[in-house]
């Protein structure tokens, strides 16, 4: 099969005031994202100078100029830029076809071109598959702008006065003279909660996010609509159909197969990461029995560190599946990548797993240009032990509730966020509140000391902070679900789509990877979504449907081995080699965070993490990353295009 498209960087300007946007600004947007598409780049400013359109390509499939973007119509009437692939476009291009258009390349994009002159706007909802598309109706003076159904591929925008402005990522807007991005400071307490800010907000004041599943259509005057084609469903108890498990488990089956096979289409090098946890193993083991050539399979682990790494597992499933495999050990200087996974992340970003990402993005892209990843298979199929945990809590009398709080709060603190005490005791602290509560405080970095945390005159200004507000988006949504559905509803909208799937695009893409995700298939999520809740979870027992479907592909140790979250072992680091890199950006006393951030209480966390009655690793982590990004911005504001070898 041909025509699957690219991955790329896409941008943009319109002016609603009459005045020209100047084609050399956008450029330089356009080339802040040269990580996204190295391969060509493309620039379009409209006749009467109302929009550019600026566009970096990473050449997959369909190699030739046929399919450079901006990519018009016949007539030069409608521009599209696609950022990501479309999956069922060969049979949209042959009902095309057959409506009388006619196609000059074998691209994706150009079949959006031809679906919107059929269709308008409504042709996004037609689509399927991973993707953030700009649409200029040249015609109409009119842009569109559309997010796939997940979020996979990211698109920011920033409204002010008569004009707007459009990206793949925040940083393109810092080469823009005319837009001086301020922090904004509400955002930050978010940030020490989550270890993200929240959709649709970002660090920056006016910067938004699209919306997973949104179009976005600003008309020639400035007016702006939008509207959501998707959601995605969790069913209330009442509201889920019946089906038999034999029915559930090939039903799975089927789908996940078919989302691997049309993710395998490429004219580049194509591999997998395996962490050696069920959703890879099922990833290379379909494609194992797809592909005439062995998988190039990739994995990362960490020296003397058995509690994160999973190395030995990934290479169970390697010799299972007869793959070309190649591993990776981190150590502690791979803590010199901060500045630069802060610059992809266009601010701080608290999830560590980004160092491993980013590593081992950066090793595969020496042999692959397109990696499947298990992105999605525990937000879909229940495989978080919170999600059990959350079950088990509103099961557990309120009496019984305290009892384990209590004996909890007098035992000793783990030294590792990853022993067994250290997780008793984050489930006793929360086990007795309600549920969207008990749910954020075991996902939390800072809760009850967030504003300890801040410094006191910055705090004054934010006050006061909803920890809960992340939710207003969907709340309306929860009401009537059980409590696994609420659960995996909340994560689907918030750490799934703001930490996993930004830390993998961001990290492939900063290294000229694509990453193709099977699990988050739209038929695949509409189909699980709709299950009882003991297919998913049942006694503990995580992933019950999915286990079954692919029981021929998981090797026994793989099914019987727990659940082994992705990230860096910071509370050991920061006790030995790190040591000094964590007082030389925390303890110095000029240190950039201070504005925001008390010193005391740094100080104190640094202090007791150190003593190794408690780990907060993941706790300095964020901090670090905060102050690294403080430090960066004005060298960001300079307004000079800054590459991505920062």
């Amino acid at each position: 099969m041909e025509g699957l498209d690219l991955m790329c960087g896409i941008c943009g300007e319109v002016r609603f005031d009459g005045g020209p946007v100047e084609g050399a600004v956008v450029a330089k947007m356009r080339d802040q994202l040269v990580h996204r598409g190295p391969d060509t780049s493309g620039l379009y400013v409209s006749p009467n100078g109302s929009v550019g359109l600026g566009f970096r390509r990473l050449k997959i499939i369909d190699l030739s100029k046929n399919a450079d973007a901006p990519l018009p119509n016949e007539d030069g009437s409608v521009f599209v830029m696609l950022n990501g692939e479309i999956y069922n476009f060969e049979e949209l291009r042959t009902d095309l076809i057959q409506r009388g258009h006619t196609f000059r390349s074998r691209s994706d994009t150009e079949v959006v071109v031809h679906l919107y002159e059929e269709y308008g706007a409504e042709c996004i909802e037609r689509l399927d598959g991973m993707f953030a598309i700009a649409i200029w109706d040249d015609r109409h003076q009119r842009l569109i702008l559309a997010r796939d159904r997940t979020g996979k591929k990211p698109l920011f925008f920033l409204h002010k006065g008569k004009r707007l402005i459009f990206a793949s990522e925040v940083k393109a807007f810092f080469a823009h003279p005319d837009f001086d991005l301020v922090v904004d400071d509400g955002a930050v307490p978010a940030y020490f909660i989550y270890g993200y800010v929240p959709s649709p907000r970002t660090f920056y004041r006016g910067v938004r996010q699209l919306e997973p599943g949104t179009v976005f259509i600003v008309e020639n005057d400035g007016r702006v609509t939008s509207r959501a084609f998707w959601k995605a469903r969790f069913p209330s108890r009442e509201a889920i159909s019946p089906i038999s498990r034999p029915d559930a488990v090939a039903t799975v089956r089927r789908l996940m197969e078919k989302a691997v096979q049309c993710r395998l289409t490429s004219d580049v090098p194509l591999g997998a990461f395996l962490s050696g946890g069920v959703d890879s193993t099922i990833v290379v083991g379909l494609m194992s029995q797809f592909l005439e050539q062995p998988v190039k399979t990739f994995s990362i682990g960490f020296k003397d560190s058995p509690g994160y790494d999973e190395t030995s597992y990934a290479r169970l499933v390697a010799d299972r599946f007869k793959t070309d495999h190649t591993e990776f050990i981190v150590e502690p200087g791979a803590f010199d990548l901060i500045e630069k996974l802060v610059w992809h992340h266009d601010g701080p970003f608290g999830d560590s797993s980004a160092i491993p990402t980013y590593i081992v993005s950066k090793l595969t892209r020496e042999q692959v240009s397109v990696v499947l990843t298990g992105d999605g298979g525990d937000e879909l199929f229940a495989g978080y032990l919170r999600f059990n945990a959350a079950v088990i809590a509103g099961k557990v009398p309120p009496a019984v509730r305290g009892l384990i709080r209590a004996l909890a709060n007098i035992s000793p603190t783990g030294s590792s966020s990853r022993g067994w005490m250290s997780r008793v005791q984050r489930f006793a602290a929360a086990a007795s509140l309600p549920l969207e509560e008990r749910i954020t405080r075991w996902t939390s970095l800072f809760y009850d000391d967030v504003e300890e945390l801040l410094a006191p005159e910055f705090l004054q200004s934010v006050m006061p902070i909803d920890r809960l507000q992340y939710l207003n988006r969907f709340r309306d949504q929860i009401p009537g679900l059980s409590t696994l559905n609420q659960v995996l509803l909340i994560n689907f909208n918030t750490y799934l789509l703001d930490d996993l799937l930004v830390k993998t695009d961001r990290c492939t893409m900063a290294n000229s990877l694509e990453a193709r995700s099977p699990f988050l298939d739209t038929e695949l999520i509409d189909f699980v979504a709709g299950l009882p809740d003991a297919m998913k979870l049942s006694r503990g027992r995580t992933k019950v449907i999915l286990r079954e479907a692919f029981r021929d592909l998981i090797p026994d140790k793989i099914q019987r081995r727990g659940k082994m979250g992705f990230g860096i072992p910071f509370g050991l680091w920061f006790r030995g080699a790190l040591r000094e890199p964590l007082n030389d950006l925390l303890l110095a006393p000029n240190a950039c965070y201070k504005d925001y951030v008390s010193a005391e209480y740094v100080h104190r966390l640094v202090k007791q993490h150190r003593a190794g009655k408690v780990d907060l690793g993941l706790q300095l982590w964020t901090i670090l990353c905060f102050e690294t990004w403080l430090q960066s911005l004005p060298r960001w504001r300079s307004k000079e295009v800054v590459t991505s070898t920062v």
